[in-house]
């Protein structure tokens, strides 16, 4: 079933998803702006994967409302800019359309339709003014995590590194037809698509390398594996994922995983960059509230100390606002 769907910011994940989306026959459309939505519109948006080409001669626009009510949009925008993006794209959603946003951290909609431990927190880090959960319905939103390492060779050229896996959840759990059908659509693109009954625990299982990988490659300007081969590093690792994951026990949230499990899972992809040094080399804003500052909150009202991921926040905050890539 070829489907109308919406890409809003063709990135690195976003123009990865949007050309695999487009390559099966998809009716595809990305929002984005300036050098790479000049370089869309003259040259397709191209996606390096493997020895692979794909060129996707999709339509690309600044101007959303120009593409109507589609069936599907998907939020690949980094997390500051949002709020913006969403007010932007609401011509978008329809009464029908399903929303999934593919972001890192935790998504604003993580504990709004929970039934466990802090139900109902909304996240300032992630929507300050509440302007995401205005403009986009709870209940239109199929939970997503995004596995694979995608780059920008430049604007509108995306180079695809590792991994195919992507996970489709209801925010509240269980399953639906909603997710059978997203699943069924990202399968046929060539993708590891895979139904979740708890996807609030498969986003903690990510954030658990996230929020370890982000921010340190962001304070040593490595790649992942030369990170993990460092004994010292290593071991602050293991530390930190041991106080998130007591964290998400605290919360109901227990991941069937230890330490040393989640960082083989990083080690065996090879030499990545993370999105966070990505950002800084490209001198954009990182998404340090989005991934730590949202997790510190979440600790905080948990009363839970973690107090090795504190001292990474606080590093790894202020180098980025001495480089001026703290948002706000």
């Amino acid at each position: 079933m070829m489907m109308k769907i919406t890409v809003v910011g063709a990135g690195a994940i976003g123009g990865f998803l949007a050309c695999k989306l487009f390559a099966a026959g998809h009716h595809v459309s990305v929002v984005a702006r300036g050098a790479t939505l000049n370089a869309i519109r003259e040259q397709g948006l191209q996606l390096h994967t493997g020895n692979d080409l794909v060129i996707a001669p999709l339509f690309a626009t600044s101007a959303p409302e120009e593409l109507g009510v589609q069936d599907v949009v998907i939020f690949a925008v980094k997390v500051p800019a949002l709020p913006a993006a969403v007010q932007e794209a609401k011509a978008l959603i329809g009464p029908q359309t399903i929303v999934v946003p593919a972001i890192n951290g935790l998504p604003w909609w993580y504990f709004l339709k929970s039934t466990a431990a802090l139900s109902g927190t909304r996240l300032k880090a992630v929507d300050p003014e509440g302007l995401v959960e205005k403009h986009i319905p709870t209940d239109a939103i199929i939970g997503c995590v995004v596995f694979p390492s995608c780059t920008v060779i430049s604007p509108g050229v995306i180079r695809h590194m590792s991994g195919s896996k992507i996970v489709f959840g209801e925010p509240g759990g269980g399953s639906s037809s909603r997710v059978s059908m997203m699943t069924d659509v990202f399968l046929e693109a060539g993708f590891d698509a895979r139904g979740h009954e708890n996807i609030r625990e498969e986003i903690w299982l990510k954030l658990l390398g996230n929020a370890c990988f982000n921010p340190v490659s962001l304070l040593v300007g490595c790649s992942t594996d030369e990170m993990i081969d460092d004994a010292f590093l290593s071991a602050l690792f293991t530390v930190m994922m041991g106080e998130l994951l007591e964290l998400g026990r605290q919360l109901d949230i227990s991941p069937d995983i230890d330490p040393q499990q989640r960082i083989a899972i990083t080690r065996k992809l090879g030499k990545v960059k993370t999105s966070m040094l990505q950002d800084v080399e490209g001198h954009k804003p990182v998404e340090i509230e989005a991934i730590l500052g949202t997790l510190i909150a979440v600790a905080d009202l948990a009363e839970a100390s973690i107090p090795r991921t504190r001292t990474v926040y606080a590093l790894s905050r202020m180098r980025a606002k001495a480089l001026g890539l703290l948002p706000g």
